[in-house]
């Protein structure tokens, strides 16, 4: 795995050790960055269920504004403080939320907004419609919604959101959902 373009271009991160964890191929996320290359720059963005982090770095190289990570496995946080910090990325541009997506978003401040929210939950989670909920209340005015999700297996979209695109790249989909 690697950053794909802009500040950190090229810089290698570390991959889990353990099982457990299914990080965003480099060509999806490729092909994600190239879709939304116009939406990043000065963005405020969250990278829920964030494993790796290689969203949200990929984000941050881009030149996101901050990136709120959260991933609920402690040796997953740790992983992408190293990676953060492997690419030399400024504390400041960045918060590590080590806890569940539903907590974490629940808890957040009712002011707290996201221009690009990506949600990678575990591909069987339960709860997803809950969860698609609750990151479109912290969706800014024109925010993005984007949900990486095994291909075989259709969200319930919210009465929140509205479907706008879906991008396939083998067994998994990106859907990118949008406030209404």
């Amino acid at each position: 795995m690697r950053i794909i373009a802009g500040a950190y271009k090229g810089r290698r991160l570390k991959a889990p050790t353990w099982d457990g964890l299914r990080p965003t191929s480099d060509k999806l996320r490729e092909t994600l960055f190239n879709v939304l290359a116009a939406r990043v720059p000065e963005a405020r963005v969250l990278d829920g269920c964030a494993g790796t982090g290689a969203v949200g770095l990929e984000a941050l190289s881009r030149g996101a504004a901050h990136v709120t990570f959260i991933e609920r496995d402690r040796r997953a946080a740790a992983l992408i403080r190293e990676n953060l910090a492997a690419a030399g990325v400024d504390e400041a541009s960045y918060t590590i939320d080590c806890s569940d997506i539903r907590t974490a978003l629940r808890r957040m401040p009712a002011e707290h907004r996201f221009d690009l929210l990506f949600l990678d939950p575990p591909y069987a989670i339960d709860g997803l419609d809950e969860i698609l909920a609750a990151s479109a209340e912290r969706l800014a005015p024109d925010g993005l919604l984007v949900l990486e999700r095994a291909t075989r297996r259709e969200p319930e979209v919210p009465s929140a959101l509205v479907r706008v695109r879906d991008i396939r790249s083998g067994d998994s989909t990106l859907t990118l959902m949008k406030g209404c």
